[in-house]
């Protein structure tokens, strides 16, 4: 009688590993802050790591060191990644981006690094250039540009607005609160109580300049009527103010424009309706442009200072590459008066 041979059992299918992505998404967090807290960053705080450590041993997630070291084999490389989209009324060629490009470029090279220029383009497509960190200059609309870069995986710093209470990212920016309230108060000053703001408030940055400007004219018991352009250009800026010129029964006697562009669209557009800028309307715009300057009438304008904004964003991101700590910065910002 033929033996049986003994029936081996069915392996059971193995189960994929969990992967810091799932991690992430277990721990309400993104990817970049459960690299930190198993790094033990001082970027993420105790709790939060804590939280995330407790995780990670609760579904035998453990750091790929060897993939860490891997990446460690460092190219010398930051990509500052652009996210302003190219507009013939905005070229590449104004002041920003090119002074926070100068400050970048001369704080990098200066430390032996390189800088390699893209655009988020580069971002959607996977980023599989070589690179030890990334620059990103803009966060984007309701930050979507922050949370592209934020999946990369590398060490990132933002030019922007910082969010209290996060840690998403590390941000440089200007005191765009300050800003806003500065035009505010420069508008009281001149009696004027008709008052626009013009500007795409999904950008952080340009929330938080309406938001300065808001709040002080609410103390005084005005009103601010809010303008959305379709860009930051000064054909949008045209645009925008037209239109509400030719629907509005009061003309406005001022106006804050999130940007010098947008500002010199405005004036055009009061000019073209027959409102004397800055006789019957005030308008102040924000950059401190050079163009600003030589407009005409020489436009009144929220200083930044960008180049030096790029030496910050440059020293941080080296100090996220190499290991130590960074903490987002908010530079000081000011009116600066002329003639409109």
């Amino acid at each position: 009688m033929p033996t049986r041979k003994p029936r081996t059992a069915t392996p059971a299918p193995a189960t994929a590993p969990t992967t810091m992505e799932d991690l992430a998404a277990l721990a309400g967090v993104s990817k970049i802050t459960v690299s930190r807290a198993l790094r033990d960053s001082a970027l993420v705080t105790p709790e939060t790591r804590a939280k995330i450590k407790a995780l990670a041993e609760q579904v035998g997630y453990r750091l790929n060191h060897h993939a860490r070291n891997l990446r460690l084999q460092r190219s010398h490389t930051v990509a500052v990644v652009l996210e302003m989209q190219p507009d013939p009324d905005r070229p590449m060629s104004e002041p920003y981006p090119l002074q926070l490009l100068g400050g970048i470029t001369q704080e990098l090279t200066s430390r032996r690094y390189n800088v390699l220029l893209t655009a988020m383009q580069s971002v959607s497509d996977g980023f599989g250039m070589p690179a030890d960190g990334i620059i990103l200059l803009g966060q984007g609309a309701h930050d979507a540009a922050v949370h592209a870069v934020a999946r990369c995986g590398l060490p990132f710093v933002v030019w922007g607005e910082e969010h209290r209470g996060s840690d998403q990212a590390v941000v440089v920016g200007s005191d765009n609160h300050h800003g806003g309230t500065c035009v505010a108060e420069r508008f009281l000053e001149l009696g004027r109580s008709e008052l626009l703001f013009l500007g795409d408030v999904s950008h952080a940055e340009v929330h938080e300049r309406r938001a300065g400007f808001v709040k002080r004219l609410h103390k005084a018991g005005i009103k601010v009527h809010t303008l959305l352009p379709g860009a930051f250009t000064f054909g949008a800026g045209f645009a925008a103010v037209q239109a509400h010129l030719r629907r509005c029964r009061t003309p406005p006697d001022g106006l804050f424009a999130a940007s010098d562009l947008l500002a010199m669209g405005a004036v055009r557009a009061f000019s073209d309706a027959g409102l004397a800028v800055p006789d019957a309307v005030s308008v102040v715009g924000y950059d401190d442009s050079p163009s600003a300057q030589t407009f005409a009438p020489p436009l009144s304008s929220v200083h930044q200072d960008w180049r030096q904004g790029g030496v910050l964003l440059a020293r941080k991101v080296l100090d996220l590459i190499e290991g130590r700590p960074a903490h987002s910065e908010t530079m000081p910002t000011a009116l600066v008066v002329r003639a409109t």
